[in-house]
């Protein structure tokens, strides 16, 4: 760190302590040449996590947008919060675990679907609908007769 003052490249850290928000820590530093003191603070460099589309767009994790995915499909079902927040949380852990910052959409969503198809069938139907885009009622239909297969959880 060059001191703001005459440029000096070393100086000593005085005091360190975190930022009531806890987002950083400021330090007071005082160039060991010149003997002013001045403020630094270190921030975390966040990375957002990324979604890549089916067109190669990203766009930033969104939380928020995923709940609200599920809340529409999970609609008038008697599914709690709890369950879909756990469902948003390992979507998200899903992120944290991978040393890559960007993972493809689909991934997402068939981890999602995954989870709804166990924990409601109609939500997962409603679900799917949406996220698989189905081309026509064929499609349709051999997704529902896949999922009322014996044996088919």
């Amino acid at each position: 760190m060059k001191c703001p003052f005459c440029g000096h490249p070393e100086d000593k850290v005085v005091d360190s302590r975190e930022t009531k928000e806890g987002h950083a820590i400021r330090r007071r530093r005082e160039c060991l040449s010149c003997k002013r003191r001045y403020t630094t603070y270190e921030r975390l460099d966040e990375i957002p996590y990324m979604i890549v589309k089916k067109d190669n767009r990203r766009e930033k994790f969104d939380r928020q947008k995923i709940l609200s995915g599920l809340l529409r499909a999970c609609e008038k079902r008697p599914i709690s919060m709890n369950q879909l927040e756990a469902i948003v949380n390992e979507a998200e852990g899903f992120f944290a675990e991978s040393t890559d910052r960007e993972r493809p959409s689909s991934e997402i969503g068939q981890l999602l679907m995954d989870r709804l198809r166990v924990l409601d069938k109609v939500a997962y139907v409603r679900f799917a609908s949406v996220y698989l885009d189905f081309k026509d009622i064929k499609e349709f239909m051999d997704e529902l007769k896949g999922l009322l297969r014996p044996g088919h959880s």
